[in-house]
């Protein structure tokens, strides 16, 4: 077992660059999935949310599986590795023909993002579990987990960067025929093909630079559980009964619906509701990502000094109100408008302050439910990072996938225009464009008051985590002393050349 103990920084970047694989997907899907399809494609909102909603009923079983599974796999290679590397080819292959479909009626290409949109999304969990049940694995120190954290976002987001910079500096950049290059449909598809690779190349480096971990982490309960949904539900069910882990998933789910409708309306919203080109959009995506990257540097002081607790609630407030302020004071006439210079500056640098502060929120969350698994190991005396994680993986992606389903409901109630002729904000109707910044601003952003109130009945202190680490260091060592001084009396009390009893 790892115990109390900190990691070596090699082993903390190998563990990091793996998170990039999630990055390029969580960023492409939350962008541009339902704007391929629904604008470019033409394919109604409903049909792009409902299909998006299909596959997620099937993730939210394949979440808490991949996560038993991992719990309980016996091999030389431990229990989390062989699934991480087991995933990446079906998601590269997967992602790749997700934007790559051919020439088919709206029916049939609504039957074609249901299949790859669930095939990336399983292909994900086998890999995504398994590899922040790791992360939680890699240390026991109350702090140092709030870093391994860190480096796993850092790397998210980077994957983030990457994602965007591919995208509107190189596939959707303007050309002649396309004013805004996101509308050109051929780019998709090798634009796809360039982060499956990616995705691939960082989830092998990541298995193979964090293999020396292997015998040193914790190891499936022998002998080997016989896999049923029965023991996936019954486990699932012991996790929620923790009162803080319940209240936390709550939280973080209201949280990610928040965050899916924001991902989902971000593109029309740029493009026109703010009416910036293909670099200036580059510019506002990113400003989140690296404003998270810097205020991922900070948590582990703020943690440290206030807590995790309030880093999240401090997290979802300042999201809420940054959400909130630029589509507000437009609405209300007190922004700059679309052709001012001032306008892009001013919002690269809200979000890049947004993402500063909802970085404490975005690190202390895993590393809250990290803590939790040491207390749950305390309670009922087994290892199972895997199933809480499993939890965790589905809140993000159920409520994700809820908001984009919400957003496609939404884009086809205002009557929103669709096809590649609505190239700016004059193309669409003034009223249509109002009801669009409603809801992505103050609507949306009311919904963090239930998600702070929920994460405020989280308990687990420092103080009791460390006295969790106690109790468990103690019972450790009375265990090993035990199997060590059993094994030494059968030695003595079976006569050497014995033979074992038929099992």
């Amino acid at each position: 077992m790892t115990k109390n103990k900190k990691l070596p920084f090699v082993i903390k970047l190998n563990y990091g660059i793996g998170q990039m694989a999630e990055g390029l997907k969580n960023i492409t899907f939350s962008l541009f999935v339902l704007f391929y399809y629904n604008q470019v494609l033409e394919v109604s909102g409903t049909l792009c949310g409902l299909a998006l909603v299909i596959a997620l009923i099937f993730d939210a079983v394949s979440d808490p599986v991949a996560g038993s599974l991992s719990d309980n796999w016996q091999s030389k290679f431990g229990r989390r590795h062989p699934f991480m590397f087991a995933s990446a080819i079906p998601l590269a292959i997967s992602f790749y023909l997700l934007f790559s479909p051919p020439e088919l009626s709206e029916m049939g290409l609504f039957l074609w993002l249901a299949v790859f949109a669930l095939l990336t999304r399983a292909a994900m969990t086998l890999y995504h579990v398994p590899h922040i049940a790791l992360g939680a694995e890699l240390t026991e120190n109350f702090e140092e987990r709030t870093v391994v954290v860190g480096f796993r976002y850092v790397f998210s987001f980077i994957g983030y960067f990457v994602a965007l910079a591919f995208a509107f500096l190189v596939y959707f950049a303007p050309s002649d025929a396309f004013l805004n290059g996101q509308l050109n449909r051929d780019a998709y598809s090798p634009f796809a093909l360039t982060l499956a690779v990616l995705m691939l190349v960082t989830i092998w480096i990541s298995v193979w630079g964090t293999r020396s971990q292997i015998p040193i982490l914790p190891k499936a309960i022998e002998p080997a559980e016989a896999f049923s949904f029965k023991r996936v539900y019954d486990e699932t069910l012991l996790a929620l009964s923790n009162d803080s882990f319940r209240w936390l998933f709550i939280g973080i789910i209201i949280m990610f619906l928040m965050v899916g409708i924001d991902n989902t309306l971000n593109l029309y919203m740029n493009t026109y509701f703010w009416g910036l080109e293909s670099k200036q959009i580059f510019a506002f995506a990113i400003a989140s990502p690296i404003g998270i990257i810097v205020g991922v540097f900070f948590t582990q002081s703020l943690h440290k000094r206030w807590g995790k607790k309030a880093g999240i609630i401090f997290g979802v407030s300042w999201w809420a109100v940054f959400q909130t302020l630029p589509v507000l004071l437009r609405l209300l006439e007190y922004f700059p408008d679309n052709d001012d210079p001032v306008l892009l500056p001013l919002l690269v640098s809200l979000k890049f302050i947004q993402g500063c502060g909802v970085a404490q929120s975005l690190v202390g969350f895993s590393s809250m439910v990290a803590d939790i698994t040491d207390q749950h190991e305390l309670q009922h005396g087994k290892r199972q990072e895997g199933i809480y994680f499993g939890a965790v993986s589905f809140s993000h992606k159920s409520a994700s996938g809820l908001g984009t389903f919400a957003a496609g409901i939404f884009l086809d109630v205002i009557n929103w225009p669709s096809g590649s002729s609505i190239e700016s904000t004059a193309d669409v109707p003034a009223e249509t464009i109002f009801q669009l910044g409603l809801v992505y601003g103050p609507i949306v952003s009311a919904f963090a008051i239930i998600s702070i109130w929920c994460t405020s009945h989280y308990q687990l202190t420092k103080a009791q985590h460390q006295d969790i680490l106690d109790q468990l260091a103690v019972i450790r060592a009375t265990a090993a002393n035990s199997a060590s001084s059993g094994s030494e009396e059968e030695q003595l009390a079976v006569p050497p050349g014995t033979p074992k009893p038929i099992e």
